[in-house]
Formats: structure tokens, C-alpha cells, sequence
């Protein structure tokens, strides 16, 4: 029990510690949505070598593929990990995807196994529902083994004890229902256009995946221990035809983003303005706590009902959603306190909402901010 503790908080320390260093002084990603294509081992660290393939040389020429595809959208940012063979510490290629911003992580891997098994499956980061995920995220951890000062990077952390997978899953879980959406395009794709055998969407505890701040998959494009399959991997129309279904999925999971955040109505309620337009924080308040009302930030709305998810948001939550006439009008937060909410509408603007703005209810119904600030103030 106590072993089970100490493992547990040391890697939630170190959750807090790597994500949030790197991903709070990012410079600005110029409103582009960025992807980060990770090619999974690479240099003294061949990966699995199943049949003779060569896994780090796979992954890699898929991702570049994949890169190459997605650059053809003007407003994608492809970021890599590596583009060529060399070795990159698993933490280091989380930060380098919290630095750039990114909106998407996507890791690409080749499977094995000392038996026939075969097929693709993708993972996002949890718990394991069973011993082969436990396994598969075992072999792929153990390259931590490779890197320099790994006692140190990965304080508590032990491959073989499942418990210490536990505080791994903490700063990915806002990220887990657009991590999902994105596994399941990929798998799709996988098994219905290039009808390979489907081993579903997984959940497991990827070190590559803690490490990052944002929605992120591990994808296992086949067994190079089977094969008929390595055959096929190491092929170029196989490796064409997974870099073109894992593309062709990240713009599915674009599009689902782009179109599932309603129409711009924020002219409507913007009742507190400056000459620049901004919504305005310049009446003086004796307390940021406005009691019997609350602050939310409206963000979006339009006549499209809109599931209240996070990953139709970017990943903003909590969101709700309130229809007047044909209209629903979707709110991010809600709080009583007038600095609370502008820290929420920062947040907003810095997530693409570039019109979200201040409104406030009380008893239900919806009153003007200048009025409770008014009162705030006396």
C-alpha cells in the first residue's frame, strides 16, 4: 500500500512538472491549427525488429508521409519530433509539443507479438482494461531505459508495477473525449478503406502521452512479428497507405472541430465596450464577487443543437448550452466572482474564440454586466 502511494505521487508531481513548464511560456502557434507527428523510437533505439523490419525507419517514413499530406492545407502547422534517425528522449518529444502549441499529438508505432496476432490498433492514454494493453504499453515505455538521467526524468515511475500508470492518466483526462474521436477516425480509416483487421480503440499508460498537454493518440499501424503484415509496413504502398488514412482521419477530426462551434452572434449582447470595442473591466469594484449572480462566457451560438462535449469546444469545460427562440447559445463556466470570469474569457480567446465576451445571470434570467458591476462598485 505504501509503495502504491509513493509511485502514485511522484508521477503526479511529475504530471504538474513537465507538461505546464514547457506548455506556459509557448510562443504563439499564429492562430494555426498545429499537429505534432512523432515517430516512435529512432538512432541506438530500433524498436521492435520483427521479422527483420525495422520499426524506427517504418514509423518514421509514415509520419513524414502523413506530414507531407497534412501541409497541403494552408492552415495546418505540421511540427516533428524527429525527421530523421536519431534518438529523442520521451519527455523531450512531449515538450516539444507543448511548445509549439499544438492542437493534435500524434505518435506513430509499429506492434509485435510472440504469437500470429495482427491488425491496428490506437491508443489514448488510461488505465489498462486488460494485461495485452498493459503489455504493449510496457514494451513501449521501456525505452526510458535508453535515455540519459532517466532516475531523474521519471522519478517513481516503474514499468512493471501497474499502479504507477495511475497518476499518468491525470493531465490527459479534460483531453480524452477528443483523443477518442481522433482513434476512432484513424481505426475507421484503417478498417474500412484499407480493410485491415480492427483491435479497436485502447486506453493504456504511454509515458509519450502524459507528457503531452492536448489531445494525443498512440497509433500501432500493424504487427512487424507477423509477416505477411511487416511485409506489408515495409512496403511503400504500405507505409502510402497508412500515412494516408492517418492524414485523411486528422482532417475529419479538423472538420468536427471547425463546423461544431456554431455560428459568431457575439455583436448581440456586448454591453459593456470601449472605444476598441473590448468588452471593459474599468468599473471600479470594492469585490470581485457579485453575490446571487453568476458570470459565464458565451463563446458561441447558432440554429445547429450542439452536443456539450469538450471536444467540440476545444476542449473547453464545462460548457452549457441555453436556447432562446431558434437560437442556442453556448457558455464557458460559470462562476460568481468578475476576475474569475475574465481569466475564463481569456482562456477562450487564447483557444480560437476571438469574440467571446461576458454575460451575466441572475435568478435565472440574464442581466447586464455593467449593472452588477455598478453595483459591485457601491
Amino acid at each position: 500500500m505504501n509503495r502504491f502511494f509513493t509511485a502514485t505521487f511522484l508521477v503526479a508531481i511529475l504530471c504538474l512538472i513537465y507538461p505546464l513548464t514547457s506548455y506556459g511560456n509557448n510562443p504563439p502557434n499564429d492562430g494555426k491549427f498545429t499537429v505534432v507527428l512523432d515517430a516512435g523510437h529512432g538512432g541506438h533505439d530500433p524498436g521492435n525488429m520483427g521479422n527483420g523490419f525495422k520499426e524506427k525507419d517504418i514509423a518514421l517514413k509514415i509520419v513524414l508521409q502523413v506530414g507531407e499530406l497534412l501541409k497541403k492545407d494552408p492552415s495546418i502547422n505540421v511540427v516533428y519530433t524527429r525527421k530523421d534517425d536519431r534518438f529523442v528522449d520521451l519527455y523531450v518529444r512531449g515538450k516539444i509539443a507543448n511548445e509549439a502549441k499544438a492542437d493534435l499529438f500524434v505518435s506513430v508505432h509499429c506492434n509485435s507479438h510472440n504469437s500470429s496476432a495482427h491488425g491496428t490498433e490506437t491508443f489514448v492514454l488510461g488505465l489498462h482494461a486488460n494485461e495485452r494493453n498493459f503489455e504493449v504499453a510496457k514494451n513501449e515505455n521501456s525505452v526510458i531505459y535508453l535515455e540519459d538521467n532517466h532516475e531523474v526524468n521519471y522519478a517513481g515511475y516503474d514499468i512493471n508495477a501497474p499502479e504507477s500508470f495511475i497518476g499518468l492518466t491525470m493531465m490527459q483526462e479534460e483531453f480524452l473525449d477528443q483523443s477518442v474521436l481522433l482513434a476512432k477516425a484513424i481505426q475507421d480509416n484503417f478498417t474500412g478503406k484499407l480493410k485491415r483487421v480492427n483491435r479497436g480503440v485502447k486506453q493504456a499508460g504511454f509515458i509519450v502521452l502524459h507528457q503531452t498537454f492536448m489531445p494525443s493518440v498512440l497509433v500501432e499501424t500493424g504487427f512487424l512479428t507477423y509477416k505477411p503484415e511487416g511485409s506489408y509496413l515495409n512496403s511503400s504502398k504500405g507505409k502510402s497507405d497508412m500515412a494516408h488514412s492517418i492524414a485523411e482521419a486528422i482532417f475529419k477530426y479538423k472538420r468536427a472541430i471547425d463546423e461544431n462551434v456554431g455560428d459568431d452572434f457575439s455583436f448581440e449582447v456586448n454591453d459593456i465596450t470601449t472605444d476598441s470595442g473590448n468588452q471593459s473591466s474599468a468599473v471600479a469594484t470594492s469585490s470581485s464577487v457579485a453575490a446571487g449572480v453568476s458570470f459565464k462566457v458565451q463563446i458561441a451560438a447558432g440554429s445547429r443543437k450542439i452536443e456539450t462535449k469538450s471536444y467540440n469546444f476545444k476542449g473547453l469545460s464545462p460548457i452549457s448550452r441555453e436556447k432562446e427562440g431558434n437560437i442556442y447559445r453556448y457558455y464557458y463556466g460559470e462562476t460568481s466572482s468578475y476576475d474569475r470570469v475574465k481569466s475564463l474569457m481569456s482562456e477562450a480567446k487564447r483557444k480560437g474564440y476571438g469574440s467571446s465576451f461576458i454575460v451575466a445571470f441572475k435568478n435565472g434570467e440574464k442581466v447586464k454586466v455593467k449593472s452588477v458591476l455598478n453595483s459591485m462598485s457601491n
